[in-house]
């Protein structure tokens, strides 16, 4: 919805309607939308109840078994990462590529649900 409510200078209002019963999950993203209005709480809370799905697959939902990280718990780690990773990358690109090799080869243990 952000982006889509409230983009003029009108007053705007977001009604919400459902059929009960609702699931739990259906239940908790919906009290995120009606405690707040920020996109940003939203999207994150969004983010730890559906789970971002897998990152080398094609699920857009879903709990990821990652071995060393948690994209909620650690979102603050992804831009020393990132660096971290291009830095790699531009110092030795063989083992860049041995890494790459490997973590694509084991993709369902990296990045599916």
């Amino acid at each position: 919805l952000r982006g889509r409510v409230g983009r003029g200078s009108t007053a705007s209002h977001c009604v919400l309607l459902y059929h009960a019963p609702l699931s739990k999950t259906a239940q908790a993203r919906l009290g995120v939308l009606r405690d707040s209005n920020d996109g940003f709480v939203i999207a994150q809370r969004d983010l730890e109840i559906r789970g971002p799905g897998e990152l080398l697959g094609t699920r857009q939902t879903g709990v990821l078994q990652f071995k060393i990280a948690d994209l909620s718990r650690d979102a603050e780690l992804l831009p020393q990462a990132q660096q971290l990773a291009t830095q790699l990358w531009q110092q030795d690109r063989n083992a860049s590529l041995q890494l790459i090799k490997r973590w694509l080869a084991n993709k369902e243990i990296y990045g599916n649900a």
